[in-house]
């Protein structure tokens, strides 16, 4: 016998009403009316906007575990609100806003052996206390794992970390390091495996925080002379995750400091989990002893989505965003944009967005056109590695030949070009591009750089190998 929308709510509001005080019951559950379910999806209406943010700040929690209670893990809310249109006579309008099913994480307290750190140690993450500290997590709460859609791209990240977050420090997946492109959800899934630890153990302390501020931080207590308050704070946590761990690359003493850290964490089964945009064996002016430490546990990549895990995200953002946009549109944005999951959602944001400024209707000509400009403004970026892939591809070596220490003509000209051209297509410093091709200083980037412009005017056949090559990389 399939339930009803009231049978459903009605359920919803014994299970509330034995949990609530009944005078806030009466204000804010009684005037809710039950209006569709569709699978695990249960539509109420409520009042007004302010009563909705109302629920979602102050019973979001409860409504979650009432309603997964009637439909099962995957049970869904959507708020429906019915708006006045002050513009002419026109009848009112709805508004459907999806729950975001996740409340504010609270700081953890946690006991400190030493009394100086919190006030020596200017750190965003602490609060100082009389004989406590107050960690933030510094989490977002709406990264979570039922926002992170699955597909062949993410699979095995994705159930790493659904492991880890089941039993934090106590898998064989510690370290879990997380590597992918840009755009592909390594943050999310970061912050969703700190979110769920959260959620199942609420007594653990769980830090996320970037490798750059990280690196701030240690700067900042060397200057204090608080190094190891710095450190010692660091070993309180249960679960650290370092984002875009790569950051490191090159910066010695933070590579040290995080060493220590790392070991003391993994040596007490606490759990760490790092994201980076290339997998250990590509990092540059990475320490071995920290590399290696990086391949103990599990390394998991992320791909760029499948068409399918494409139009999966899409609808699930839309869907969030209480917006609804037919099926045609989505799979045409879905096969245009097949880069990364960022671009993607930010290109259904700007269609979203012209429409409703320009009051016209998404159609596929709005989507052709939003996209067309989309996808010229977002060149493919253009980095050492990649420049050294393309240089050693023509000239038909491997990078490893490429980067080695011979004087045989053909291969020094090789990595001279590809000194030249990352210096020219890339941010790096003279001491970064030498560092990565083939660990040289800056004056052999220099002298390339100057020989290959030289070259170019000399030699003719040299001249076709610049020209054919910058060809390659601009494109």
């Amino acid at each position: 016998m399939s339930q009803s929308p009231s049978s459903v709510w009605n359920n919803c509001l014994a299970f509330i009403k034995d949990n609530i005080q009944p005078q806030a019951y009466k204000t804010w559950f009684e005037p809710i009316v039950p209006v569709k379910l569709s699978e695990d999806v249960l539509s109420i209406q409520v009042p007004s906007k302010f009563f909705y943010e109302w629920l979602e700040e102050h019973y979001v929690k409860i409504l979650r575990i009432s309603l997964t209670k009637e439909l099962g893990p995957k049970a869904r809310l959507v708020y429906i609100i019915k708006m006045e249109n002050t513009f002419g006579n026109k009848m009112p309008f709805t508004e459907s806003i999806p729950s975001s099913s996740s409340s504010n994480i609270k700081p953890q307290s946690i006991e400190s052996p030493f009394n100086s750190f919190a006030s020596e140690l200017k750190n965003p993450f602490v609060i100082p206390g009389i004989r406590n500290l107050e960690i933030e997590s510094q989490l977002n709460p709406n990264y979570t794992f039922e926002n992170f859609l699955e597909g062949d791209s993410n699979r095995l990240a994705r159930s790493a970390g659904i492991a880890v977050s089941n039993k934090p420090g106590g898998t064989s997946f510690n370290p879990l390091l997380i590597y992918g492109g840009v755009g592909l959800g390594k943050t999310h899934l970061a912050h969703a495996i700190g979110v769920d630890v959260k959620e199942k153990y609420p007594d653990k302390t769980i830090l996320y925080i970037s490798a750059e501020k990280f690196t701030q931080q240690y700067v900042e207590s060397v200057k204090k002379n608080t190094r190891n308050d710095f450190i010692h704070f660091y070993q309180l946590i249960d679960v650290l995750i370092v984002d875009d761990v790569q950051f490191l690359s090159g910066k010695s003493g933070t590579q040290d400091v995080f060493f220590h850290i790392f070991n003391h964490l993994h040596q007490n089964g606490k759990q760490v989990i790092i994201t980076s945009d290339k997998p250990p064996i590509d990092m540059q002016d990475i320490e071995q002893r920290l590399l290696s430490r990086f391949k103990w546990g599990l390394s998991a990549e992320l791909q760029n989505p499948s068409y399918e895990t494409r139009v999966s995200i899409l609808k699930n953002k839309l869907f969030r965003d209480g917006v609804e946009i037919n099926d045609e549109v989505i799979e045409f944005v879905a096969k245009n944009i097949n880069t990364n999951v960022r671009e993607l959602e930010g290109a259904i944001v700007s269609l979203i967005a012209q429409s409703s400024f320009n009051k016209v209707d998404i159609s596929i000509e709005l989507a052709k056109d939003v996209i067309n400009k989309f996808v010229k403004n977002n060149k493919k970026e253009v980095s050492i590695e990649y420049i050294q892939k393309v240089v050693s591809d023509y000239f038909q070596m491997d990078i490893q030949t490429l980067q080695s220490k011979t004087r045989k003509r053909h291969i020094v000209q090789a990595r001279q070009i590809a000194m030249y051209f990352a210096k020219k297509y890339t941010k790096a410093s003279l001491a970064s591009i030498g560092s990565q091709i083939g660990r040289r200083d800056h004056a052999t980037v220099l002298h390339a750089c100057k020989t290959v412009d030289n070259l170019s005017f000399t030699d003719k056949q040299f001249r076709t190998y610049v020209e054919d090559l910058n060809q390659k990389l601009s494109n």
